[in-house]
């Protein structure tokens, strides 16, 4: 056996044979299905995306393209759930694509992942300084610099991710409870009520005439960015109770309560204006500059005026709750890089409460460097950072499902573990044909999803595949001073 088989034999593991280990038995599955959910914040995701998807990209139907991109990303589950029974670690990607397609492609993905959860952390935090900001100044006499709102909020993030795992979720339960409660409400009471002025419009939303009309290709493009951070199921493995039974049950369900939500949502938003009007009220809301006006209105027209002041806040709650949940992905990567010895192995220290506190300073310190130029230069956070971060962090992620969609197809090849044909095979290959479309997608409306210039679209997509060699670099030059450390 040569020394690449080992390497991947040791790899594939029910648990972590390493001294450091996380907290077992901690999550059950909706403890880890809220930190999934809470990475999507969905009131974010609704009042950021379906907007510019019904006024730019297929109208009113904007849900279908919801349903269509959930389809795409449950069928990258199959396989990601069937490999999941095999290889349980804290690194997920980094070890699937590891495992799969070697060693140097998983140094090179976990660069990627790195890089993707940290952006767009980042990219919350433009957002999400920039609404409180707005709502210190509405009920205070206090005008904060967005940065300074930012910069304490990291304090926080990064004393509640040394608190422990159980902490994390309890937060974000209640966090993510409210904002998806006040949506789910509206939602349903449209729907019991009929609709709007033209009814449910059912056909509207959902027929193939429909979901292709107008440039579908944008709508799909940010439906899928909405998706983005669902695959926490997997990084929270070594921390979950059962988790061949747990990490199944909370991805399969985490897609399908995702996608329904999101589809519930954006039909009975489009269906309180009217199929034929949405399109102009959602280009009238972009054009004024508050495109979550959009979704705000019918919401306030629905339940009374004190919804236009609970939204906001909820809405920076949505962003703490995905900033707290990336903080908490980012640092669980840091700790398994570092546990792998790839990354300095001080950063798999554990506190007293089994939480990676070394990985989560250095993931702190991250977040400070990707957030203070924008600062200093003087940028507007949400049309520099929060635009540019997010399209950037979708698109580095898309290359991440799509390599481990190929590593999973080759890991039940080469290894014969499971007999299945659907879930080793034919759903992980429908699934990379869906993703490369969606990343094909992605590129070719790349200064759309970012909002900016061509120019600063080159040169975000680029960095990409740069991070990806660096992360190929650092592992080679690792393996070289292990293998020569007298050298």
């Amino acid at each position: 056996m040569d020394s690449r088989t080992v390497s991947a034999e040791r790899t594939v593991r029910d648990a972590p044979t390493a001294a450091a280990t996380l907290k077992p038995n901690a999550l059950g599955v909706l403890g880890i299905l809220f930190f999934v959910l809470s990475g999507q914040a969905p009131l974010t995701g609704i009042a950021g995306a379906a907007p510019i998807s019904v006024a730019i990209g297929n109208g009113s139907g904007t849900p279908a393209a919801y349903v269509l991109a959930g389809a795409v990303i449950l069928l990258f589950s199959v396989g990601f759930v069937a490999m999941g029974r095999h290889v349980v670690d804290a690194g997920a990607f980094y070890t699937y694509i590891g495992t799969g397609l070697g060693r140097t492609a998983g140094a090179g993905s976990a660069g990627v992942a790195l890089f993707s959860y940290c952006v767009i952390q980042a990219a919350m935090y433009g957002l999400y300084g920039s609404i409180v900001s707005a709502l210190v100044a509405d009920h205070t006499s206090l005008d904060l610099p967005w940065w300074a709102c930012a910069l304490v909020t990291m304090a926080v993030v990064q004393a509640l991710g040394a608190a422990g795992i159980e902490m994390g979720a309890r937060v974000l339960a209640v966090f993510v409870l409210a904002e998806f409660s006040i949506l789910l409400v509206f939602g349903l009471v449209t729907l019991f009520k009929g609709g709007g002025p033209e009814g449910l419009g059912v056909a509207d939303s959902f027929s193939p005439s429909a979901a292709l009309q107008g440039a579908p290709g944008v709508a799909v493009m940010f439906a899928v960015a909405s998706m983005f951070g669902f695959e926490a199921t997997a990084i929270y493995g070594e921390e979950a109770k059962e988790p061949k039974k747990t990490v199944p049950r909370a991805t399969y369900l985490s897609v399908v309560v995702v996608t329904g939500f999101f589809a519930l949502t954006s039909w009975t938003l489009i269906s309180a204006y009217g199929a034929s009007r949405a399109p102009a009220a959602a280009g009238e809301a972009l054009a004024s500059g508050d495109s979550a006006g959009f979704v705000f209105a019918p919401i306030a027209a629905q339940f009374g005026g004190w919804v236009g002041d609970v939204l906001p806040v909820l809405l920076a709650t949505s962003l703490f709750a995905g900033i707290l949940t990336f903080h908490n992905s980012a640092n669980r990567y840091l700790f398994s890089l570092g546990r792998d010895r790839q990354l300095p192995a001080g950063l798999c220290r554990l506190n007293s409460r089994h939480a990676p506190w070394v990985a989560g300073c250095a993931q702190t310190v991250a977040a400070l460097a990707l957030v203070l130029p924008f600062a200093l230069a003087g940028e507007d956070p949400v049309v520099t950072l929060f635009s540019w971060f997010s399209g950037l962090a979708v698109l580095a992620m898309m290359l991440l499902y799509l390599l481990t969609s190929v590593s999973v197809v080759v890991f039940f090849r080469r290894r014969r573990v499971d007999g299945r044909l659907w879930n080793g095979l034919v759903a992980p290959v429908l699934g990379a044909l869906g993703l490369a479309g969606a990343i094909w997608l992605i590129l070719a409306n790349f200064t759309t999803l970012i909002g900016g210039s061509v120019s600063t679209a080159l040169w975000l997509v680029l960095s990409v595949p740069v991070v990806m060699a660096l992360g190929v670099a650092n592992k080679l030059v690792r393996d070289r001073r292990a293998a020569n450390p007298a050298g």
